[in-house]
């Protein structure tokens, strides 16, 4: 049972662009060390490109994740400001000391109060506030007087923001310059 052993038996297959491919075989030990140093670099870089690219792809999703639980409730929020309005208007129109003026008032602190929980908060500039064009839309300009021009004259309709974003731009009425 004695076999025969050939140099063909050491010899495997290697695949074509390896360093193992690339080294000849009557190449210097040195050749064949700085050859697999290069393949071990290239790897090295390739395997930290592909962790970066790992990284950055969980943080855009946990950005994605974070605002759509953010703006989750947007819909429903900017479905209520007609609400707001109307019992804003209601308020302005019924008479003090009507117990339903007082259940109304009421009504309307709540509803901000869970506004304001998700996120919503009131744009209502004053008169002789400044005049932000990111967060108000003026309706008209008018003389104003004891108004600096360009500033808030009068208030139409409140704005809302939704943590931090526009929802609804307050309709102003801005003073003219003289």
């Amino acid at each position: 049972m004695n076999q025969e052993h050939t140099p063909q038996d050491d010899q495997t297959t290697v695949p074509a662009g390896t360093a193992q491919a690339d080294i000849e075989a009557d190449a210097s030990p040195e050749a064949v060390i700085e050859t697999l140093k290069a393949e071990m670099e290239q790897l090295r870089a390739e395997s930290l490109r592909e962790r970066a690219d790992l990284d950055n792809q969980r943080k855009r999703l946990a950005r994605e994740v974070e605002m759509a639980r953010k703006f989750a409730n947007e819909r429903l929020l900017g479905d209520l400001l007609p609400l707001f309005d109307s019992m804003e208007a209601g308020l302005a129109a019924a008479a003090e000391g009507d117990p339903l003026r007082a259940g109304m008032e009421l009504t309307l602190r709540q509803l901000h109060r869970i506004a304001e929980v998700n996120g919503l908060l009131e744009v209502a500039p004053a008169a002789g506030d400044a005049f932000d064009p990111e967060r108000h839309q003026a309706m008209s300009m008018i003389d104003a007087p004891g108004v600096a021009p360009g500033a808030v004259a009068q208030t139409f309709q409140k704005g809302y923001l939704l943590n931090e974003r526009l929802l609804r731009p307050a309709l102003v009425v801005v003073a003219k310059q003289d």
